[in-house]
């Protein structure tokens, strides 16, 4: 157990050490808290977009189908395709 535990140590150092010697000038991007806030919610307006459609379309075969019941049954099959 002891082997382990010195062994993340010196790992973590040399982790540190090879941060700390990178010569980076690069900045990291920061995204704007509105940009974020838009991109969520039109995230969620997408969402029940699809979510609305796939309910109307679904609910429309299902009506075709319960209307193809009522009719005789030689043109039943016809009417559920």
């Amino acid at each position: 157990m002891a082997h382990n535990s010195v062994f993340i140590i010196v790992l973590l150092f040399f982790c540190n050490l090879a941060v700390a010697l990178t010569d980076s000038t690069v900045s990291c991007y920061r995204i704007e808290p509105g940009t974020m806030a838009g991109i969520v919610c039109a995230d969620v307006l997408l969402t029940l977009i699809i979510v609305i459609v796939t309910y109307r379309c679904a609910r429309v075969r299902r009506q075709k189908i319960d209307n193809a019941n009522k009719v005789y049954m030689n043109v039943r099959a016809n009417c559920k395709t």
